[in-house]
């Protein structure tokens, strides 16, 4: 027996391939326009953006959902 495939879009998917993702998709500066978090508008870095949306849970799910909603983006 086959165990069912998850539909979670993002399972499978670690944090930093989706902040990478957005990133290089969007850039910081868009990024910090679509979510006004600091990590983005200051200083931006993968890095700081990880240790701040690892710690802030409000945060990592509007990240996560900028992800979901552009994944039809980034199959171009």
């Amino acid at each position: 027996m086959e165990t069912p495939q998850s539909k979670d879009p993002l399972h499978g998917i670690t944090l930093q391939k989706i902040v990478e993702t957005l990133v290089d998709y969007y850039g910081f500066d868009t990024l910090a326009e679509l979510i006004n978090i600091k990590c983005f508008t200051t200083n931006p870095s993968v890095k700081s953006s990880l240790t701040f949306l690892r710690k802030t849970d409000w945060a990592r799910k509007k990240v996560e959902q900028l992800y979901i909603k552009t994944l039809p983006k980034f199959n171009r």
